[in-house]
């Protein structure tokens, strides 16, 4: 894995579709680490082992169930974590040991935010670390194209255009200092904000759900 905030790894990228990459994350919390999505890498999955395992998995939408949900879970002996709507699906492969359906504080002062659109368990997570930054953590929900734009997970003739624009406007009051995508069409899903504000970024993701 290799190490990119003082308490945040990511994993190798993997590659679910023609130019889409995605990666999954391991915060190192103070109270046991916690993975957010999932990869499908085992060696990833021993690296996890040596930086002290994963006491939770949070999966953002179901394009992220795959076989490791288990091999995780049997691995770690970790709690899986998926949003109430899509458990049905993630039980097919493993089981949930908790399940979401509203916005709520969780481990170490992290958010859960159900954020439907992009499917309809879709989630986001907001992480405050003790290292001074704001990760959110958004999933497919809102990425960013090859150029660097920011644009709307929409899928046609599946996502729920409406329900993805009001999750997207509910994000917009939000502070983050990285945001961190789970599939990306450029160089990284990992972006540094810097002086661009984050509702500048959400108005541009708007914006491409009207176009499209």
């Amino acid at each position: 894995m290799k190490q990119i905030q003082p308490d945040l790894w990511e994993t190798e990228p993997e590659f679910p579709a023609p130019g889409l990459s995605t990666h999954a994350y391991l915060w190192t919390a103070p109270s046991g680490n916690v993975l957010f999505y999932n990869t499908t890498l085992e060696h990833e999955i021993d690296d996890m082992a040596e930086l002290g395992g994963v006491a939770h998995q949070y999966l953002s939408h179901q394009d992220e169930i795959a076989p490791s949900l288990r091999t995780i879970k049997q691995r770690f002996g970790s709690t899986l974590h998926s949003s109430a709507v899509e458990a049905d699906l993630v039980a097919k492969t493993c089981p949930p040991d908790d399940t979401f359906d509203e916005r709520h504080v969780a481990l170490d002062g992290f958010e859960v935010i159900p954020t439907p659109g992009h499917t309809p368990g879709s989630a986001c997570f907001l992480v405050h670390s003790p290292h001074g930054l704001t990760y959110l953590f958004t999933g497919d929900s809102i990425l960013r194209d090859a150029e660097g734009k920011w644009f709307a997970g929409y899928i046609p003739d599946f996502s729920d255009r409406d329900a993805l624009a009001a999750s997207l406007s509910g994000l917009a009051d939000l502070t983050p200092d990285v945001v961190i995508s789970s599939g990306f069409l450029g160089d990284s899903g990992v972006t540094e904000l810097g002086e661009r504000t984050w509702a500048d970024c959400v108005d541009e993701a708007l914006r491409s759900l009207t176009e499209s």
